[in-house]
């Protein structure tokens, strides 16, 4: 759906460069890159405001880490309506309870996909043995009883947040079941408690991945629906913007 590169581009003019600058994952995506962020890099928080603005969306689920982005996509909003005319709705986040999943490696970082450490990880797609294996190498501290004090413990807290949100249980339910167990025997019980909830969700997947012609046709009917509801509200922001 081209209009949402294009309509990037719009509001990318409204856009300054020192508020992209100040966004934490660009300052840590550059830090880790040996200071050759690209400009793609840069302004692609803008093309997730393209994303959001271009369907006038209201509301927007989004973890913990994205919420400054989705500020920016309400200043942006903002700006275009103060510009012009009030045009797109100025969008709010839906949060999860669950807060940022961290690395099970280092517990101070949230968990990403593009983390070099293999083990710090958890993948839908991983085997019951890798994920035990995650698990079991997961850093924790000297004490083993389960408690949640994310700032004193952030090892076990983090295994804690995980075992409440694949099990739909509250913090202190957790806690409650995990009375009595000290930390090894808990990662097992954490780690059995993921690949429970991962197990049909990466059969599903096993099964799409084996049909690679309807996951074209998926791909094929949904660009379809997008542009149908794209095209009309672009065609609008030409003209609000002057390109027409």
């Amino acid at each position: 759906v081209p209009e949402h590169a294009e309509l990037a581009w719009i509001l990318g003019c409204l856009t300054n460069v020192p508020r992209l600058l100040r966004l934490p994952q660009w300052k840590m995506k550059r830090a880790s890159q040996n200071n050759e962020g690209t400009v793609g890099l840069l302004t692609y928080p803008v093309l997730q405001a393209a994303d959001i603005l271009l369907y006038k969306s209201t509301h927007v689920p989004v973890g913990e880490d994205q919420v400054l982005h989705l500020e920016l996509a309400q200043d942006i909003a903002q700006l275009f309506n103060k510009k012009y005319r009030e045009f797109f709705p100025v969008p709010k986040a839906i949060l999860s309870t669950t807060k940022k999943i961290k690395s099970l490696r280092d517990p101070t970082v949230k968990m990403s996909k593009s983390d070099p450490q293999k083990l710090a990880t958890v993948n839908i797609v991983d085997s019951p043995d890798e994920i035990v294996l995650k698990f079991r190498k997961a850093v924790t501290d000297f004490t083993s009883e389960v408690t949640y004090d994310p700032d004193g413990r952030p090892g076990v807290s983090n295994l804690v947040s995980i075992h409440a949100a694949v099990t739909g249980l509250s913090i202190k339910e957790v806690l409650h079941q995990s009375a009595g167990l000290d930390t090894a025997h808990y990662k097992m019980v954490v780690a059995e408690s993921v690949i429970k909830k991962f197990a049909p969700i990466r059969e599903e997947i096993k099964k799409l991945q084996e049909d690679k012609s309807h996951l074209i046709k998926v791909l094929e009917d949904g660009a379809e629906k997008a542009k149908e509801l794209a095209v009309p509200i672009y065609q609008e922001i030409r003209q609000l913007v002057g390109f027409q």
